[in-house]
């Protein structure tokens, strides 16, 4: 891509949405990789994917909500049979102490349920902005973006940020993007970061957007190198 020292606000956002709609094209399945049925599934899901995988967390929610299947369960969950359930997904203790936190506190403060809004979610214990925006956005279809470690990242490599602050990436990220778009953009963005745009050393050989990208040409640019390197 050509130097984009003089883009103009309204071509940063032309260009982030051509991106988007680019990165719609390669993953047409994006989507949140975490397994949920309801609200309060996908919220405690997401507090335990801290420090593990989607797949891991997949794997250990069934028996989770088979045996405590409500915050009024879990709020009540032995917490040395909880710590076994949990185990497999890493700092075990602290995602034990946190999600009977969120139990208690659904059950004391909102009547049992997950409430609908960012500045209820954050007030949970081990809820931040990212949590809350994943369960506003799947949940309820509140659009919502999510900036994670890869659409952190991402965010730098196609120049819509220079800030490391995630809340103001969020802004700067929702300034660009249509407002319908922000949750389905995020999940886009995700995959793409787990796919294509690595950290150590992304595709840009096999990248779709590498035409719009300030940073095309960091990582493998030969194109069948690069395509073997995908992921997914």
């Amino acid at each position: 891509m050509t130097d984009l020292t003089p883009e103009t606000p309204l071509a940063r956002t032309r260009r982030a949405r051509r991106v988007d709609r680019a990165l719609s094209v390669r993953y047409p399945d994006a989507r949140c990789e975490l397994d949920f049925r309801t609200p309060f599934e996908l919220l405690v899901a997401t507090v335990l994917s801290a420090q593990t995988t989607d797949v891991r967390v997949n794997l250990t929610t069934p028996e989770l909500f088979a045996r405590w299947p409500d915050a009024a369960a879990l709020a009540a969950a032995d917490p040395t049979e909880l710590q076994d359930v949990l185990r497999p997904t890493g700092f075990f203790r602290a995602k034990t102490r946190a999600v009977t936190g969120i139990g208690r506190a659904l059950v004391e403060r909102f009547g049992g349920e997950v409430p609908r809004r960012l500045e209820d979610l954050v007030t949970l214990p081990g809820v931040g902005r990212k949590t809350a925006n994943v369960v506003l956005g799947n949940a309820f279809g509140v659009p919502a973006i999510t900036v994670d470690t890869h659409v952190q990242r991402l965010s730098h490599r196609l120049g819509y940020t220079t800030s490391e602050d995630p809340v103001v990436i969020e802004a700067e990220l929702g300034a660009l993007l249509e407002r319908r778009e922000w949750t389905m953009a995020s999940h886009r963005l995700i995959f793409h970061g787990r796919r294509t745009c690595f950290a150590r050393r992304p595709a840009c050989g096999a990248c779709p957007v590498a035409a719009m990208c300030p940073s095309a040409g960091m990582g493998e640019t030969d194109p069948v190198r690069a395509a073997a390197m995908l992921k997914g």
